[in-house]
């Protein structure tokens, strides 16, 4: 026998912590290799962890409601041989075993080994800049080393207390002075007679999170360019009905809009890429993600190989992933490897917007609702759908010049309709 540690996963590309939801085991249970051991819930999935060993689970060191990074050890399991007689011999150990959880200990980051006075300098400057004592700030680095982000999650912190820590050299002990300005501090909401006052979820606050980072560390330009897909229209009331007889499923336009971004992307790869601080990553693959809402959450699940799909099978991956939201059966692997975000804010009626990139991805495209409006075509005065196509990029990779040259080339496959003709089986 051996006892194995159980890691937080990551469960989703640019996913970096996970909150424990509720553990399904307790120690002293026996659990075999890929049974489920806790519910964990980040701002992109709510999964099951499964259980990488069989065994008897030995230390639950990661607590519900508490937020984890990924690769932190969650919990611990006795391993046993995979065979029926020393299966029924650990089960029978496991009832009359008793375990110790070290729930009163100051949390899990106890049993990574903090290595102190070992400091970067982007660390080291900002502690200085803010006069801030080291040793009071929590690492959740490599062996419990100190980021630069725990440094400004220690500020944030101080600053809703209304102070920062100074650490003074002469007595050793830590004072605190107000760093916010009075007009900068944080606003008091009153509440009235009638307010309802709802609780942040767990998944709502790490999208907020997550957002917030986006704009913070991407520098976020935008452009539109509308497109005539009156032919489109025409073309998709003319199949839709027997394809659903055929199919069983929807013919939507967003599975159109999903193909004709897929082969831009082929053909301006740049939009495909993302930024890694000291290059730029142009990723092979065309996995395409896609906004789905349910009422208080919003999931990015991913469809992989775009470029390689029929529309036929664009339409059916979209159905199945929205049910798989709408049903809470989304799994860690229907979101992990997006390299570009369609968001169909049409559905809400929306005609111009600007998306907050998906960090991180390069770029977001909304595609805005089919209306009919007047153009003119041959100065004559035309009635067509229209339809406004908003991109959001990431700046620090691309630039109009590029952006514009895609936009132009999607514009011009959606207004081709023997294009889809040949792609939709």
């Amino acid at each position: 026998m051996s006892v194995e540690k159980v890691l937080m996963p990551q469960l989703g590309e640019s996913v970096t912590e996970g909150t424990i939801e509720k553990w399904l085991v307790k120690p002293g249970d026996f659990v075999k290799k890929y049974e489920p051991l806790a519910e964990v819930l980040t701002d992109k999935v709510s999964a099951e962890i499964p259980s990488s060993f069989t065994g008897i689970v030995k230390e639950i060191l990661g607590k519900e409601g508490e937020t984890y990074p990924v690769g932190a050890v969650i919990c611990t399991i006795e391993t046993v041989e995979e065979k029926s007689s020393n299966i029924s011999e650990a089960i029978r150990n496991a009832t009359t075993s008793t375990v110790k959880v070290k729930y009163n200990e100051p949390g899990f980051r106890e049993f990574i080994p903090k290595q102190k006075n070992r400091y970067s300098p982007a660390v080291l400057k900002l502690a200085s800049e803010h006069q801030i004592d080291l040793e009071k700030v929590t690492g959740t680095g490599l062996n419990g080393r100190i980021t630069r982000k725990d440094i400004l999650k220690y500020i944030e912190s101080k600053k809703e207390e209304g102070s920062v820590a100074v650490h003074n050299p002469t007595t050793e002990t830590v004072q605190f002075q107000s760093s916010i300005p009075a007009s900068s501090k944080p606003i008091q909401i009153e509440t009235s007679a009638g307010d309802v006052e709802i609780p942040i979820s767990a998944i709502r606050r790490t999208i907020a999170n997550n957002m917030v980072r986006s704009k913070q560390e991407i520098p976020h330009a935008w452009m539109m360019m509308e497109v005539d897909v009156t032919n489109l229209v025409q073309y998709r009331e003319s199949i839709k009905a027997q394809f659903k007889e055929k199919e069983g499923f929807n013919l939507t336009y967003f599975a159109f809009f999903i193909k004709a971004v897929a082969q831009a992307l082929k053909e301006f790869p740049m939009l495909n890429s993302v930024w890694a601080q000291d290059k730029i990553i142009q990723k092979k693959e065309i996995n395409i993600s896609i906004a789905v809402a349910t009422d208080d959450a919003l999931y990015v699940p991913v469809i992989k190989n775009v470029d390689e799909k029929s529309i036929k099978g664009i339409a059916k991956e979209i159905h199945e992933l929205t049910q798989h939201v709408k049903n809470g059966t989304l799994k860690s692997e229907h979101i992990q490897g997006g390299t570009f975000t369609v968001n169909n804010t049409g559905t809400f009626g929306s005609v111009q917007s600007m998306g907050i990139i998906n960090y991180p991805q390069a770029a977001i495209l909304q595609v805005e609702a089919i209306v009919k409006r007047p153009v003119i075509i041959d100065n004559m005065i035309a009635i067509r759908d229209m339809v406004n196509l908003c991109l959001s990029i990431d700046h620090r990779i691309l630039d109009g010049y590029v952006c514009g040259k895609f936009l132009n080339r999607v514009k011009n496959i959606l207004e081709k309709t023997n294009y889809f003709e040949k792609t939709v089986y």
